[in-house]
Formats: structure tokens, sequence, C-alpha cells
């Protein structure tokens, strides 16, 4: 999250930070083995990834610094600079945005919403199976974790606990503590469970394609979470009862408030029946690929293109879609960093590199061990997608040096990427906003993330391990 409180000299400090790193690995001697100008666009790749992390300004704008610095020192050409603006996985990203905003804006996603609380919400743990499913309703279709989390649910989620006699200043406990922190924790795992619930996930499927060689496709996402996705969803309201134990359990009034609102939304309009049969019309079109041979961004370009004809959104609404035009400049610039650094050979020169620290180890060791210890690196990132882009390309290369199976790999790195976002109060769009609602102070939030991320790896690791045995991943 971009703080636009700060001054210009903090900015330009911040800013002189990544660039005098970018120096310094520019200067250093290329290692033996490895061509200069791999060496160089790796320099710019720290610069990058360091501006991700300390934020002098906003991500799209520091991508693109660095692609601008590559052309204009001559490293990489311009055409091979924009590439990664033409990658299919970006524009899978910008579809599913656009898509996201016509539900936002036909009301369709608050309508789920209040739905589900106003059936599911007759006890504490009942509201909280409520945000949960919301969450995993609204996750294949909102791919913003912040925009679904945060825009769509977290302004629901506040005025259940107001509802229900809980502010951040009285009465804390009595019912928003726990509230916030199923909504920040369940947002997470359904951003876990679809390819499409948190932006930066197909930053995991490129890594895939440009290390192993493999697509994992969005089917092919979903069909190795949902196992324990529904296990997490299943725990999560207890375990976090247990933990954070609301002093209230009637909760008719929030209950009654859902019923309030959604009547006053009356009927369902033609824009939201007609959004919700041609989402349908996605899923079965991305889970019978076989039958027709439509890719999955094709398929998501073709609901958008059917928005626009049949009229139930309208491109103006589009381009006021923020979310989708800066998705496409963060996520193509990076694409197209890693496409240097693979075909200039740093990705290979890696490998080399990474097969002889691991070796003697047992593949299955090596890949749970790296998945662990990926896990609790989130520590140190204050935003998933520069945790994901940091990191899990060199994680898949130390893996594949092992000769860990790719298919059990992957989809480890690919659901821990976004689960391992409950272990800080600032990992996240959705937690940072959950947080700052006040109704959970500091410590409690890391002590609770902690626990909530030992429940994540008991019930991910093995079971998700299990469940792929099954599938014959590995």
């Amino acid at each position: 999250m971009y703080d636009t409180h700060w001054s210009l000299r903090e900015r330009l400090i911040r800013l002189g930070v990544c660039l005098v790193s970018a120096l310094l690995f520019w200067v250093l001697p290329s290692p033996s083995g490895l061509p200069v100008e791999a060496w160089r666009v790796f320099a710019v790749f720290v610069g990058v990834i360091l501006g991700i992390l300390l934020r002098p300004y906003p991500m799209s704008v520091m991508t693109l610094l660095g692609l601008i610095m590559l052309v204009v020192l001559g490293v990489v050409p311009l055409d091979e600079a924009l590439s990664g603006f033409a990658d299919s996985t970006v524009w899978l990203v910008v579809a599913a945005f656009l898509f996201a905003g016509a539900i936002v804006r036909t009301g369709l996603g608050e309508r789920i919403a209040l739905a589900l609380i106003s059936r599911l919400g007759r006890s504490m743990v009942g509201l909280g199976y409520a945000i949960a499913v919301s969450e995993w309703v609204l996750g294949p279709v909102i791919p913003s974790n912040t925009a679904r989390g945060g825009g769509v649910l977290a302004p629901i989620v506040r005025s259940m606990a107001e509802a229900l006699g809980s502010w951040p200043e009285r009465e804390p406990e009595r019912a928003g503590r726990y509230l916030m922190l199923v909504g920040a924790h369940s947002n997470l795992i359904a951003a876990a469970t679809f390819l499409t619930g948190m932006a930066a996930n197909p930053l995991v499927v490129r890594a895939a394609a440009d290390v192993f060689g493999i697509e994992f496709s969005w089917p092919q996402w979903f069909l190795g979470a949902v196992v324990p996705s529904l296990a997490g969803m299943a725990v999560l309201p207890w375990i976090l009862r247990t933990l954070v134990r609301p002093t209230l359990e009637e909760t008719a009034p929030a209950q009654q408030a859902a019923r309030a609102r959604l009547a006053a939304l009356g009927p369902w309009s033609w824009r939201q029946r007609a959004v919700a049969v041609l989402f349908a019309l996605l899923i079965l079109l991305w889970a019978t690929k076989p039958l027709h041979g439509l890719g999955t961004t094709t398929v998501a370009l073709v609901g958008v293109g059917l928005l626009l004809l049949l009229r139930i959104d309208s491109w103006e609404g589009m381009l006021q879609t923020l979310g989708a035009w800066d998705a496409l400049v963060w996520l193509g610039g990076l694409l197209s960093l890693a496409d240097r650094l693979r075909e200039y050979g740093f990705i290979a020169w890696f490998v080399e590199r990474a097969a002889t620290v691991v070796q003697g180890f047992s593949p299955l060791i090596v890949a749970l061990a790296l998945g662990i210890i990926y896990f609790y690196s989130m520590y140190g990132f204050s935003m998933l997608t520069g945790h994901i882009s940091a990191m899990v390309g060199a994680f898949f290369a130390v893996a594949l040096a092992a000769g860990a199976p790719p298919l059990l790999v992957v989809p480890l790195f690919a659901y821990l990427s976004n689960l391992c976002g409950c272990l800080t109060n600032y990992s996240t769009g959705p937690v940072i906003i959950y947080y700052g609602f006040g109704y959970v102070s500091a410590p409690r939030w890391l002590s609770v993330g902690f626990l909530i991320g030992l429940v994540h790896l008991i019930v991910w690791v093995p079971l998700g391990l299990g469940w792929w045995k099954v599938l014959g991943w590995w």
C-alpha cells in the first residue's frame, strides 16, 4: 500500500535506497558463469523489489522505472522490455478485474454477502461462517483480495460489529474483534483457493511455467485447493472463537440489519441476473477446456466482451476500474523482468548453483523445508506481491535442482503464497484495512496470526499432500 502522506524528502530517501542497492549489484563483477547482461537485469530487479517493499512510489511506478532504466542503459531492447504486457496471464488479471467491477457496480457482490449473513448469522460463529462463505463465493470473481475484502466485505463486517453494540473504543471484545479477524483470515483462504482470488497469483503460475515448464491452469489451481480450503474454512470460525472469545452470543440485530439492507436493495435487477448467469458460463467454459480448446484468458476476455455487447456494463465504467489498469502495468512489468532473467541465463545459473546446496537431501524433505521457510519469510515483507515476486522463482529453482515433483512444489507454494499473509497486520490490503478499524491491537493480531499460521500448515500441508497424491500429481 502506497503512503501518500510521505513528504517528497521521505520518498526520495526511500527511492535512493533502491537506487543505491541496484547500483551496488550493478558495479559488482558478474559471478562466474553468468552473463553480464543477466547480472545487470538482476541488479535492476533487486532495486524494483526493494521499491515494492519500501514503497517510495506506487508499485506500477517502481516497475516502470526499472524497465526504463534497463532500456536507457542499453541492457534490454524496448520491445523486450514491453513484452510482458502482451502476456496472457496479465490479460487474465485485467479481464478478471473488469468482470469484478461489473459485479460491484451492479450490486451483485453486496447482495450475495448480505444474503449469506441474513441466512447464516444466527450466532457469532454463524456470522463468522457467513463472512467466510461470502469470501469463498466472491473469491473467483473478484481477483483483487483488497477489492473483495476491503471494498465489499470489510464495510459490511464493520456494520455488523456496530449493529451488535461493539466499537473499537467501546466493547471491542463483544463482537468486533472476532469479526475483524474472521474477515481478514477468511480473505486469505479465499485468495489461496482460486487463481483469480488474488491479483499476484498469476506470478506463481508464470514462475511454474518458466522453471518447471508446466501450465498450472485455473481449474487445476482450484482442484488442488478445494479440499484443504474447505477444511480450513470449516475450522477457522471455531478456532478464532476459541482464540478470541466474543462476549456476545446473540446476533439477531446484525441478522436483522442484513435483512433490512437486503430488502432495501429490492428485487434482482436484470444486470445482476445477467452477470450471475454469465459468470456461471465462464466457470463452465474454464472447466471444459478439453472440449472446446479455449484458454483461460480467452474465456475471461469473452466474458468481458459479452458484458459490453449486452450492455450489462459500460466501457466508461470499466475505465473507472483502476485496479485493472494498475495491474496491467505492474504485473506486465514484473513479467518482463522475470522473462529477461530467464532468457539471459540467470535462472539456469541459479539452478546449477542451488543443485550443489541441496544435493543428498530427499526431494520431498527439500520441498517441505523450502515451503516452511518461504511461509515464515513473510515476516520480512510488507506485501504479498513483493514476497511472491522476490522469492517464488528462486525457491522453485532450488526445488527443481533437488528433483522435487513439480506438481507437489507448485501448489504448495501457490497456496502458501496467500496463506502466509496471516502472520502480520501489514501483509496485504484487506489485512491492513481490518486491522485499521482498531478492534484488534497489534500484539494480539500478531499472536493470533502466528497460531492461525500453524493451523494453516497443519491443514494445508498434510491434507494437501494427500489430496494431490490422490490426484496423481506426485
